[in-house]
């Protein structure tokens, strides 16, 4: 069943915020490897990846149901580098929230078009922003409590570049 074109035009807003995401990460993870940080950086940039994964997804379920998701204007991130790694993750965290908070709308205007075809995939995204939320605050208060610990920072550092998601719990 085609989308309406009010849930065509939200879901290609939605497919240029992931997109936009993903270029957000890139830059964190630019500005993290250049204060030598490669754990944090690979991190950074598997999750601009991930942003890549979800964009195409929405742009997957579009064009499955003979829509044509139009992808926006992205505007490039912020000129000025990020110089900590706590200001860094709570970029991220803001850029994460605004995600959320576009996905919940996005679920809303489905809701209000009567679009039950789209609910699986938004429901698989509702569950993952809570996830990605929940990870990137551990990772802030973990950097909160090491503080300018430099060995701290530098274990931090180490096991985000295996990228085990870093739970709320460790």
């Amino acid at each position: 069943m085609k989308m309406s074109d009010a849930l065509e035009t939200a879901f290609s807003a939605q497919i240029t915020l992931e997109l936009r995401a993903s270029i957000v990460y890139r830059q964190l993870a630019i500005d993290m490897g250049k204060l030598d940080l490669p754990g944090v950086s690979a991190w950074l940039r598997h999750q601009a990846d991930e942003e890549i994964v979800h964009a195409n997804k929405f742009i997957d379920h579009a064009s499955d149901r003979d829509n044509r998701p139009v992808i926006g204007t992205i505007d490039g991130p912020d000129a000025e580098p990020v110089s900590s790694v706590l200001r860094c993750f709570e970029l991220a965290l803001q850029h994460e929230q605004k995600v959320s908070a576009s996905i919940r709308e996005l679920y809303r205007t489905a809701e209000s078009e009567g679009d039950l075809d789209s609910r699986p995939l938004l429901d698989w995204f509702l569950a993952e922003q809570i996830e990605e939320e929940s990870t990137v605050a551990a990772i802030i208060d973990r950097l909160r409590r090491i503080d300018d610990d430099g060995p701290g920072l530098l274990h931090l550092d180490e096991e985000l570049s295996r990228r085990g998601n870093v739970s709320a719990g460790a």
